[in-house]
């Protein structure tokens, strides 16, 4: 019996309208284009306006931009695996939500969040379902609506930030392409960090936490930066090393998009050209479990059956991780 893969073999994206420039942002805080561009390689951000939306809005869109480019019969999808990190509300999953809005009547969903590695450890989830030969058709979607949680006036952080979503199909591969393997790490040292202090059971909403402003993100941006850097290109180059691929063998490095410095970082020390690195921070930011998924949709013409993709992510935790992978078709 033949060794079963996980592959995907479709994507999908969703972007929403409204853009959200460096030039608007100098209106807003104490920041200019200069700055912002040379720090994190971003020009502008998607802001979601549409009234009463939230990521399930983007994760159906995403889903239904897949399922009419592949003719996928929504009703065929064994499983949803919805990775964000700004779920609809607290305690109704929203991706089993997401699976009824799209027809996918016989799936079962779930959220699974970890921050900006979401999606990464969503794909590990999703390969290990398709591999256990009990699931044809899993469906992965990325999608956060990081202006919820976003300070405005915070210009640490409403620089980095915006809204998206993106999806991928995984089903069985017998050609040896698709998940080859994976190294996945978290540390809990990270929880101070990277934040929101206030919402969750430790600390319940309340008017004074609404007054303090404890329901946004707070980032240490430095001590995350350092730790970004040093193991994202840690994992990446681990990973390489475990499957014997040189700089050669890589075909494209799809990097979490967080700053462009830490992706310049992970390809240099995997010994990467420019040419090999897929990015588009500079027109989304950092859409934070909406990014790898984002990078498929964006570069799908690009990539061939057989490619070698390292994928690779860090986000707050801290989790990190990179896996590999052999694209497993060329679009039509």
């Amino acid at each position: 019996m033949t060794k079963i893969n996980a592959a995907i073999t479709a994507v999908g994206c969703f972007l929403p309208e409204t853009k959200l420039t460096n030039s608007d942002l100098e209106k807003m805080v104490d920041t200019n284009d200069e700055w912002i561009t040379t720090r994190t390689g971003i020009k502008e951000r998607r802001i979601l306006k549409v009234e009463g939306a939230g990521s399930s809005y983007m994760a159906i869109k995403a889903a239904q931009n897949l399922l009419d480019k592949s003719g996928v019969d929504p009703k065929e999808i064994d499983l949803i695996i919805l990775s964000t990190a700004t779920p609809d509300m607290p305690v109704a999953t929203t991706g089993v939500y997401v699976a009824t809005q799209i027809g996918a009547t016989n799936a079962f969903a779930f959220d699974l969040q970890a921050a900006c590695s979401s999606f990464l450890y969503g794909i590990s989830v999703a390969s290990s379902y398709i591999e256990s030969g009990r699931y044809k058709k899993v469906l992965l979607i990325g999608t956060d609506k990081m202006s919820s949680i976003i300070d405005y006036t915070d210009r640490a952080t409403c620089i980095i930030f915006g809204d998206g979503a993106g999806a991928a199909l995984f089903e069985p591969n017998h050609e040896g392409l698709g998940f080859q393997d994976e190294y996945l790490r978290s540390d809990g040292i990270g929880r101070q960090y990277l934040k929101i202090d206030a919402g969750g059971s430790i600390l319940p909403a309340s008017t004074e936490t609404v007054n303090n402003k404890q329901h946004y993100v707070f980032q240490d941006g430095k001590t995350v930066f350092k730790y970004a850097v040093s193991n994202m290109a840690h994992v990446s180059e681990k990973i390489m090393e475990r499957n014997n691929l040189s700089h050669e063998d890589v075909d494209w490095l799809a990097a979490h998009q967080a700053n462009k410095r830490i992706i310049d970082a992970t390809a240099h020390r995997m010994g990467l050209e420019d040419s090999k690195v897929l990015m588009n921070i500079e027109r989304y930011g950092n859409t934070t479990s909406a990014t790898l998924p984002l990078l498929l949709c964006d570069f799908e013409d690009k990539l061939k059956k057989g490619d070698n993709i390292i994928f690779a992510s860090f986000g707050g935790g801290f989790t990190w991780g990179a896996i590999y992978l052999k694209w497993a078709y060329n679009k039509q």
